[in-house]
């Protein structure tokens, strides 16, 4: 076997991340440049706001491990109505911070019940610093920086998805 120089070996790397893409991990780019497209199913979901206004998104679903780890890391842009819901299995606290992403995001952390609970508005790029839920949580929406506050959506608003079950 034939001595591999460190070039290679970082090709090496980059191309089995690019192998890894097609079964669900969201890398934008793969070593060579090539855009990559993330292959995690797009849903529908709905904010009714209090006063009875709805906007609606298209998100990416985030349930496997590799996807909640990575979630919308390299991502240079992102439609204005997209987002990505990040599916918990459990209600727990939950943090979230930004290393290699590289777009500013607003972070809705919503309850089993489809509440809104906590919003962070406009994350900072690149920034390591944790971002917590207030409270546990099963779901975490990630929307462009800006957009809670210009669809008006507050804390108290109500997620509609099949993956919140609504109180009785």
């Amino acid at each position: 076997m034939t001595d591999v120089t460190t070039k290679h070996k970082i090709i090496a790397g980059g191309l089995t991340l690019c192998l890894l893409a097609g079964g669900g991990f969201m890398l934008q780019r793969c070593a060579n440049g090539e855009e990559l497209k993330s292959g995690l199913p797009v849903e529908k979901l709905t904010v009714q706001e209090k006063d009875g206004k709805e906007v609606t998104f298209n998100v990416e679903i985030a349930a496997k491990p590799v996807d909640l780890h990575v979630g919308l890391m390299f991502r240079k842009e992102m439609p204005k109505d997209h987002g990505m819901l990040f599916e918990f299995p459990a209600a727990a606290e939950q943090s979230f911070w930004m290393k290699d992403t590289l777009i500013p995001l607003d972070m809705l952390f919503v309850a089993a019940d489809g509440r809104i609970v906590n919003i962070h508005r406009n994350a900072r790029p690149e920034d390591t610093t944790p971002i917590p839920s207030i409270e546990p949580v099963t779901g975490v929406i990630e929307l462009n920086g800006g957009m809670a506050d210009e669809a008006g959506i507050k804390i108290g608003d109500l997620v509609v998805h099949p993956f919140f079950t609504p109180a009785k």
